[in-house]
């Protein structure tokens, strides 16, 4: 955990991420970091990339902004796995420059930085919505459980795969800290760029990174392909998190990737406890989730993968 830039209290924010990926570039040349659009208050949403290979895979944290801890989880194995691209070293059961060779890790850790910084530091006098966020936080300062983006809207209640019945089932009329889905799919810029970046590539695979439970999600009104259980269950295997099969969710990313494109998607749920999750169980959550992203890589490395999708 060395590598990561904190806070003297620990925390990790924006300004630590950006930090890091600006060190990961200058240690790692290949390292490719881009922007898949802004948030509402105009902060760039970073995407880093590595590998060369047609075979794209897609991993994603803190949609909910009180669970930061996701970011670091997502920026440690992007330094460990380019470290081990860089000494051609063996990375789970393939060479990493095999790895790196076949397929194309695309990371976005941080999806929801307007939420983070609002966690982390809460709302001044002069922030632009001050009035509305203590109003839609009960009179509160205290932003510490704030899951949602900057306009109290659940980024990953966002997504157009039977939005309406996740509005009904939240029955949450309006903005707040957890919960409130908007006024329609896709209405928040951070949810948009997420489904137009997901659009411009062809994804295999996707993990979505949350908190908590020790739990993965893998399937979404029986839409999911034949090889999501299999996967899910080799996941499972490699972390120690539980494979569920979760019924009477919808309008999350997973669920509408699943959708949308037919291929495997996961949500996995990091740690155990109430959000936001200690730090000391950051080297614990990070030994599971690091062998789920692991394990997803070798899964598109092996020859068998293309045989299966063939299939489907």
């Amino acid at each position: 955990m060395a590598f990561l830039v904190r806070e003297r209290d620990g925390s990790y924010g924006y300004g630590e991420m950006l930090k890091d990926m600006n060190r990961l570039q200058e240690r790692y040349p290949f390292i490719q970091v881009d922007s898949i659009g802004r948030s509402v208050m105009g902060r760039p949403i970073p995407a880093l990339r590595i590998g060369m290979g047609r075979k794209e895979i897609h991993c994603n944290g803190a949609f909910h902004a009180n669970e930061w801890i996701t970011t670091m989880l997502l920026m440690q194995f992007a330094e460990e796995y380019a470290g081990a691209c860089s000494r051609q070293a063996a990375f789970g059961s393939f060479p990493a420059e095999e790895l790196f060779g076949q397929t194309s890790l695309w990371l976005v850790p941080m999806v929801n930085p307007d939420g983070v910084e609002l966690v982390h530091r809460g709302a001044a006098p002069e922030h632009p919505y001050y009035r509305q966020l203590l109003a839609w936080n009960g009179g509160s300062e205290d932003f510490s459980g704030w899951k949602a983006n900057i306009r109290g809207v659940d980024l990953n209640d966002q997504f157009p795969a039977h939005w309406e019945a996740e509005r009904e089932r939240r029955a949450v009329a309006g903005p707040g800290p957890r919960d409130y889905g908007g006024v329609r799919p896709l209405s928040e810029p951070e949810a948009a760029a997420m489904a137009e970046f997901t659009r411009r590539h062809r994804f295999e695979l996707v993990l979505a990174f949350h908190t908590q439970g020790k739990e993965i999600y893998w399937n979404y009104r029986n839409l999911e392909p034949r090889a999501s259980e299999a996967i899910a269950l080799r996941l499972e295997r490699s972390s120690g998190y539980k494979a569920v099969k979760l019924g009477d969710s919808d309008a999350g990313y997973k669920d509408w990737f699943i959708q949308q494109f037919g291929r495997p998607g996961f949500t996995i749920e990091a740690g155990i406890g109430v959000n936001p999750l200690p730090l000391d169980q950051f080297p614990d959550m990070y030994e599971a989730t690091a062998q789920v992203m692991t394990e997803a890589l070798a899964c598109l490395a092996e020859p068998q993968w293309e045989q299966d999708r063939d299939r489907e």
